[in-house]
């Protein structure tokens, strides 16, 4: 074939192409496009604590037996409220020489192990007692206390199914607004969250703080809702 005839052909290969494009997209029924949110406010029944616990001596194995003693103190503790084997874990580790300050050579203060215990409270209603117990028996450090709920997956079901009947609402009053009713979906997205513009779905209550003087363990824990929601785009067609 000769050079301006592949041209000519490729030119009406390419109209042809953008041709079935158009079509393809004008068969697209009217419709309407809305999106739908709900958030949905529910109690916690879970706590989640994170301690740290750390031992400083000059003698390395004498302050990981330190450390190690203190855990198994503090885990004997919350046993006795409830805390299951299966929902205590150390999570984090850590040792660390300490060194003479100013000292070029560097001569060895000591060594300090830190161990960090998790561990998951199923009764919330004793998680002030058991924070209290905790804090009197001398842990280095609170990094947090998240409550959470064991139902996450039912009432992340229970806010899309409503965010699903806002964006049916919303359809049939900007339809109804033109005289129009809307028919079935013709597509459903749902806004994952951590996409751009998604709602995060879920937001845990979280307490984080030092332990300092006595005065950390005369306040009281705020067991607030925790947040739940979802949201839709949905293309409704218009009849």
């Amino acid at each position: 074939m000769k050079p301006f005839l592949r041209a000519a052909a490729a030119a009406l290969a390419l109209v042809s192409f953008a041709g079935a494009a158009a079509a393809q997209e004008k068969l697209e029924p009217p419709h309407v496009s809305v999106a739908g949110e709900a958030e949905l406010n529910v109690m916690p029944d879970e706590v989640r604590y994170d301690v740290t616990l750390l031992a400083f001596h000059k003698e390395l194995k004498t302050a990981k037996t330190q450390v190690d003693d203190r855990l198994k103190g503090l885990v004997a503790l919350v046993r006795k409220h409830g805390v299951a084997e299966s929902d205590t874990q150390t999570d984090y580790v850590k040792v660390e020489t300490r060194y003479k300050s100013g000292d070029a050579a560097k001569a060895t203060l000591g060594y300090a192990v830190r161990k960090d215990l998790v561990f998951t409270l199923r009764d919330i209603t004793q998680a002030e007692a058991l924070l209290s117990e905790v804090l009197d028996y001398g842990v280095t450090r609170v990094n947090s206390i998240t409550f959470s709920t064991s139902k996450m997956r039912l009432y992340r079901d229970e806010a899309r199914a409503q965010a699903m009947k806002a964006a049916q609402e919303k359809a049939a009053a900007l339809a109804g607004a033109v005289g129009q009713r809307i028919g079935k979906a013709i597509t459903i997205e749902e806004e994952v969250p951590g996409q751009s513009g998604a709602l995060p779905n879920y937001s845990a209550n979280t307490v984080s703080f030092v332990r300092g003087d006595s005065s950390d363990s005369e306040g009281t824990l705020e067991i607030g809702l925790i947040k739940v929601s979802a949201r839709v785009s949905v293309k409704f067609a218009l009849e």
